[in-house]
């Protein structure tokens, strides 16, 4: 998931977020085929070694990659219907990198289709208060085997497993006062009521203290013992900002000695939190919810409102490049792509809204600025030219193994990203904000180019463009881009 549930229209609780053809590279005879190359062996290599634990003292080496359930399922989702496209990211996504399959929001609620009454919610939890699967959505969950069955037959696809939370402890645990579990405190003693999430009714917040402490060390101990690999934990990051609980959840997967990833929800995470978020987490959001909306009529170009637009995610992401590094990966959010449906946490069932050019811009920017990738859209209906955006191999090496992303000029539409690749390489992204075409004169000056002999290739046209010297103009659609690999 992404963000929370607000109430929108009068309607009650709705979802609010922030939240193949395999594209096979072609032998094209560039220097840069043979770093792409380089660059593929190093991604690997990275996996084999995170899975041997050489990688260990480090989360999150490079921005994590999956799907996540909430842009095509919302509340809904069922164990089928995650079981069917873990599948699909297995055959299709997993050999391009994508490692992470996430549960969103509201596993453990028997009738998520009432979330616009929440008085009349049902929730399913264990009798120290933690939520479990709902039953009637999660078969395996039973004889309290929790998400265990599906974790393991995630990680039986190669894959790695995730779930979304709702920060603080279930209201109907307070109420029952029931005992947290390893400890000698109860719900009452954990409990801030008043703290609640003002998007969602589920729980209340947590004291700072011994208490809600030992809250999320049992919380973080049943995620561990159920095989979790990332947890993605909502009204924490924004709306409020709740540094506390952020340390307290922190301190509870150390203890675990499970390497479970932690992802802060919704956006805008406070830039001024920066230090405090990457000492405690791998992943945190930037913005509220993205949705498939180039620009809304009216929007201003804050992070904070909701849904947010592509376009206006161009200075957000630039806002927070510096805090871009090895285990901190400031979250664009989710991929809107595809067919976001049966369900969706935002609006109707439908293809995405956004035109090729802008999904390609919205790719492209999100991997020259190292963001995590999760795919939103239904993958049991993953269609070529989706699975071509996702796939591309040169896109994604830039997500993996970039640095130094960042954006070096904005002249009214015009922006331009640069990044440094393994050997001496570079990309560099072209991207037409304007409703109407754009030309581009002496585009690699612009960039800060110079020489003449390095060789240059468009990443989404895959053409050779000749040399430096060769590439004297872009023309760039509406709304699109110009993704250049440029070699040594």
């Amino acid at each position: 998931m992404t963000a929370g549930r607000e109430r929108l229209d009068g309607q009650g609780w709705t979802g609010a977020r922030r939240r193949d053809n395999l594209v096979t590279m072609p032998k094209f005879k560039l220097l840069c085929g043979l770093s792409v190359l380089r660059g593929w062996v190093l991604v690997f290599g990275f996996f084999l070694c995170a899975g041997t634990g050489l990688a260990a003292t480090i989360l999150a080496l490079a921005p994590p990659m999956g799907w996540n359930s909430w842009d095509c399922y919302g509340l809904t989702i069922t164990e089928a219907q995650f079981r069917a496209n873990v599948k699909v990211e297995a055959a299709a996504l997993r050999p391009s990198g994508y490692r992470y399959a996430v549960v969103d929001e509201g596993w453990y609620l028997a009738n998520p289709e009432s979330a616009s009454r929440p008085e009349s919610l049902e929730y399913r939890m264990d009798g120290n208060g933690r939520y479990q699967p709902a039953l009637n959505r999660f078969t395996s969950a039973e004889g309290g085997a929790g998400f265990g069955p599906v974790a393991e037959f995630v990680h039986a696809q190669g894959l790695k497993f995730g779930i979304h939370i709702i920060r603080g402890i279930p209201k109907q645990a307070v109420t029952a006062n029931l005992a947290i579990a390893g400890s000698g405190f109860h719900a009452g003693d954990v409990a801030d009521r008043n703290d609640t999430c003002p998007w969602n009714p589920d729980n209340y917040g947590v004291k700072d203290n011994a208490a809600g402490q030992a809250w999320y060390d049992a919380l973080l101990r049943q995620y561990a013992d159920w095989g979790v690999d990332y947890i993605k934990v909502d009204c924490i990051a924004s709306h409020p900002y709740k540094g506390a609980e952020i340390g307290m959840i922190h301190r509870a997967i150390a203890k675990t000695g499970r390497p479970i990833v932690l992802s802060l929800s919704p956006g805008p995470a406070p830039l001024e939190e920066a230090r405090e978020l990457g000492a405690n987490a791998q992943v945190w959001r930037v913005s509220d919810d993205v949705w498939d909306f180039w620009q809304r009529s009216g929007s201003e170009a804050g992070a904070g409102e909701f849904p947010q637009s592509v376009k206006n995610q161009f200075a957000v992401i630039a806002s927070w490049n510096r805090e871009v590094r090895p285990g901190n990966w400031p979250d664009a959010d989710m991929l809107p792509l595809g067919r976001l449906g049966p369900a969706p946490g935002y609006g109707r069932a439908r293809a995405t809204r956004l035109t090729h050019d802008e999904q390609r811009t919205l790719v492209t920017l999100w991997s020259m600025a190292r963001s995590p990738l999760f795919f939103g859209g239904n993958l049991t209906e993953l269609d070529d030219w989706t699975k071509g955006l996702l796939t591309n191999r040169e896109v994604v090496a830039i997500d993996q193994l970039a640095s130094e992303s960042r954006e070096i000029s904005r002249m009214g539409d015009l922006v331009v990203w640069t990044a440094d690749l393994p050997g001496g390489e570079r990309a560099v992204a072209f991207f037409n904000l304007n409703d109407l075409s754009q030309g581009v004169d002496n585009p690699m000056g612009l960039a800060g180019f110079s020489g003449e002999s390095r060789r240059v290739r468009d990443v989404w046209g895959e053409r050779d463009l000749g040399r430096l010297r060769d590439v004297k103009s872009l023309k760039i659609e509406p709304h699109g881009c110009v993704l250049l690999w440029v070699g040594r």
